[in-house]
């Protein structure tokens, strides 16, 4: 008998029909003589359509108020999904984040998890309910409803796996497991077995859609087996994401990632002088933008160009700010650029392999793709490219590296 978390997004939960199939499959895994907890999104699109009813009386709405009512989206799903089971004759019960006690900070909007209490939840599993927890949702110790942020309920699985001390947490989503890059712009793409936590956090910080970046963090830090499903099919393995030594041999790559969604900024000409770099990232910083990639040439003059990326939807913004502060920093020019994409190779195996660098930049190089900016770290290497290029330098580096070979 094991402790089975399962969390399943909107998409699984989608319709009435949906939910069904969800509950069958809670079902089949209750009568194998498993404890299960099931942790929910809402209906697809449904906290879309909450946030927009409130930006109808709002423009910006209190975050508060809005806490309050995006939480009701899972509320709907998990007495949905209880139903469902109690309607196979399985027994179950529904709880909210404030029912479980899911402790937050007061951050609305994003809160983080402090603490969880499960003892109830406990009780109820070893009484033979299956637990139906709201996902996405806790309560401050003021007692108001607080939300994690999109993509929180996977967030919300790990968490509860890593309390309950679960044999796995299986994350159920509309694919099959994670790929060796997104099939469709590959189709030789393969799904992977298994991954390290550090492969997947790379993964998912750039760009990879499969988890959220913060359930990568929790289970990493809190030693929680996470697999990847799909809650279309009846059968298959998905992608267990474990720990490096758990695995004999790893490949030197084990996947290519992509972001379109990154913008450059470029201060040309300022002094090249110490705190240069501050005078230009503190401002920025203190606007609550991400930089991502940074690089700095010091030019034979005595100036210094300096290059940054952000998100795309904060390229003006960041723009903005540091031309109300050229003058003070002393640049000649401050330029952006949204026409960028950014392409990565990932893998473990780097630590004990030579030549990867070199096999990707000869890569693109044969393609006449230009690499305008390099950032590397222990098991990856980006580079940012001209955003009309990522798609064939994705389909060239999986072809390099020999990802689609099992």
């Amino acid at each position: 008998m094991a402790l089975i978390v399962q969390k399943y997004g909107g998409t699984s939960v989608a319709n009435p029909e949906r939910i069904r199939n969800v509950a069958r499959r809670v079902a089949r895994f209750k009568a194998l003589g498993h404890h299960v907890v099931v942790v929910v999104s809402a209906m697809s699109g449904e906290t879309n359509k909450l946030i927009a009813l409130a930006k109808e009386i709002m423009r910006d709405p209190d975050p508060r108020e809005l806490d309050v009512l995006v939480a009701t989206g899972e509320q709907v799903t998990i007495a949905l999904l209880s139903l469902a089971l109690m309607d196979l004759g399985v027994k179950a019960k529904s709880y909210t984040g404030a029912q479980v006690r899911i402790l937050t900070d007061n951050s609305f909007n994003k809160a983080r998890i402090l603490q969880i209490d499960e003892d109830n939840i406990r009780k109820d599993l070893h009484a033979g309910n299956v637990i139906v927890v709201a996902g996405f949702q806790g309560v401050d110790e003021a007692g108001n409803i607080t939300t994690l942020g999109r993509g929180g309920s996977d967030t919300t699985g790990v968490a509860l796996a890593a309390a309950l001390k679960a044999d796995e947490c299986q994350i159920y989503t509309d694919v099959d497991g994670v790929y060796t890059t997104d099939p469709r712009i590959v189709p030789e793409a393969r799904r992977l077995k298994s991954i390290t936590f550090e492969e997947m956090l790379e993964m998912a910080s750039l760009g990879s859609k499969v988890l959220q970046i913060r359930s990568v963090e929790f289970a990493g830090k809190y030693k929680v087996k996470l697999r990847v499903l799909s809650s279309f099919e009846e059968e298959g393995e998905g992608t267990l994401i474990t720990f490096e030594d758990e695995t004999m041999e790893q490949p030197v790559i084990s996947g290519i990632a992509f972001n379109r969604d990154e913008a450059k900024v470029t201060v040309l000409g300022v002094p090249d002088r110490p705190g240069i770099a501050y005078q230009i990232l503190g401002p920025i910083a203190d606007a609550n933008i991400d930089v991502d990639i940074i690089i700095q040439n010091v030019a034979a003059d005595g100036t210094t160009d300096f290059t940054f990326t952000v998100h795309k939807n904060e390229l003006q913004k960041a723009l903005g700010i540091l031309k109300g502060a050229q003058a003070h920093i002393g640049a000649r020019e401050i330029t952006g650029a949204d026409n960028i994409a950014k392409v990565s190779v990932v893998g473990v195996g780097m630590r004990s392999h030579v030549g990867i660098a070199s096999l990707m930049f000869r890569t693109l190089a044969e393609e006449g793709i230009n690499i305008q900016m390099i950032s590397t770290s222990e098991i990856k290497i980006s580079v940012v490219i001209d955003e009309k290029y990522m798609e064939l330098a994705v389909r060239v580096l999986h072809k390099a590296f020999e990802l689609e070979e099992a």
